[in-house]
C-alpha cells in the first residue's frame, strides 16, 4: 500500500514537468502555457532528479512516467538546443566571432566584463545594458574596438539609463536604431565573408511580469525595423524568452529567422548550466551558420554571454552541435 501511494505521489508531482512539455510541444500562443514554455530546461533537471530517486527506491511504475516525460521536455527542448543550420560552403572565406551580452544596469564589475571580453576574442560585441559603470569606462572597457555603434541612454527603471552597444574590430557603419516600442542598435559590420547588418535588441519580460501584448509588440516591431536592412543578419540580445515559446516561435517563422543554439542556458547564473533557461538568444538569416555557440566568461550580471562563430552558408542542412 504505501509503495502505491509513493507511486500515486511522484506520478501527479510529474504532471508539474509534464505541463512545460506539452506547452512547448503543442506550440500555442495563449499567454498562460507561453509561460510554461520558457521553462522546459529547468523542468527537465528536476525531472531526471526524480528519477534517479525513483529508481533508487524501485518505484518502477512512476519512474517509467518519470522517463516518458523526460524524452518530451528533451523533444521540446530539440529546437532551443539543436536548430537545424546550413552547412558552411566549400571554400568559403574565413567568417567572423560575435560576443552578446546583457552587463545588467546595476552592474558595477567593470574588471569582470573586461576579462569576459577579452576571454572571449571575439571580432563584434553586442552589449545590451550598458549601464553607469560601464559608460564611465567605455574606453578602457572597449579597448581594441574602435568602431562602435553607441544609442542613446535610455531609462531601464530601477537600473537607471543605460545603452546598447555595438563594438567591433572590423570597419562598421552605424545605422538607425530606432523603432516603434523598441530601441536597437544596428551597424553594418565590413566582415571577411562581407558586409553584415548587426542588430543588438533587449525585449521586455514575459507576462505576468509585463502586460500581456508587452514582448509581441516589441518582437513585432523589431521584425518590422528588420525586415529593411540588408542580408545577412544577425540579431543579438536579451528576449526575455526561449526559442520554443511565441517570441522564439515569431522570430523563426514570421522573421524567416534560425536560432544559434541554446546550450548551456545563459539565465539566472547562480544556477547549475543544465537548469538555466536560455533567453539571450543570437538568431540569423540562413545564409549564415553558427559553426559553434559557447558561453563566455561571467561579467558580474545575471546573464551569462553568447560567443557564436559564423560562416557562410552553403546547401546542405545539417544539425547544430
Amino acid at each position: 500500500m504505501l509503495r502505491t501511494a509513493a507511486n500515486i505521489v511522484a506520478a501527479l508531482t510529474l504532471c508539474a514537468p509534464l505541463a512545460v512539455a506539452l506547452a512547448s510541444l503543442v506550440g500555442h500562443g495563449h499567454r498562460w502555457p507561453d509561460i510554461l514554455t520558457q521553462f522546459p530546461a529547468p523542468a527537465l533537471g528536476a525531472t531526471v532528479a526524480l528519477l534517479l530517486v525513483l529508481c533508487l527506491f524501485r518505484l518502477w511504475p512512476a519512474a517509467a512516467f518519470a522517463g516518458v516525460v523526460a524524452g518530451l521536455l528533451l523533444l521540446a527542448l530539440q529546437p532551443q538546443w539543436f536548430p537545424a543550420q546550413g552547412r558552411v560552403g566549400a571554400g568559403a572565406r574565413p567568417g567572423f566571432t560575435l560576443y552578446s551580452a546583457n552587463l545588467w544596469a546595476r552592474n558595477d564589475d567593470v574588471a569582470a566584463m573586461r576579462r569576459s571580453i577579452e576571454a572571449a576574442d571575439a571580432d563584434v560585441l553586442v552589449l545590451i545594458e550598458f549601464g553607469d559603470a560601464a559608460n564611465g569606462a567605455i574606453d578602457d572597457l572597449l579597448a581594441g574596438y574602435p568602431h562602435r555603434a553607441v544609442t542613446r541612454r535610455h531609462g531601464r527603471g530601477a537600473g537607471g539609463p543605460v545603452r546598447s552597444v555595438i563594438a567591433s574590430r572590423l570597419p562598421l557603419t552605424p545605422q538607425d536604431g530606432d523603432g516603434r516600442n523598441i530601441e536597437t542598435a544596428v551597424a553594418r559590420v565590413e566582415t571577411p565573408m562581407g558586409p553584415v547588418t548587426v542588430v543588438g535588441a533587449h525585449l521586455t519580460r514575459p507576462w505576468p511580469f509585463q502586460y500581456q501584448w508587452g514582448q509581441i509588440n516589441q518582437a513585432d516591431a523589431l521584425l518590422t525595423r528588420t525586415a529593411a536592412l540588408e542580408r545577412p543578419l544577425v540579431i543579438a540580445g536579451d528576449f526575455n524568452a526561449t526559442v520554443a515559446g511565441r517570441i522564439g516561435r515569431k522570430m523563426r517563422s514570421e522573421g524567416g529567422l534560425t536560432a544559434a543554439g541554446g546550450y548551456p542556458g545563459t539565465w539566472p547564473v547562480k544556477l547549475p548550466a543544465p537548469l538555466r533557461i536560455t533567453i539571450d538568444q543570437v538568431y540569423h538569416t540562413p545564409d549564415l551558420v553558427a559553426v559553434d555557440r559557447r558561453l563566455g566568461l561571467p561579467t558580474g550580471s545575471d546573464h551569462r554571454p553568447v560567443v557564436v562563430e559564423f560562416r557562410a552558408v552553403g546547401l546542405t542542412p545539417h544539425m547544430f552541435g
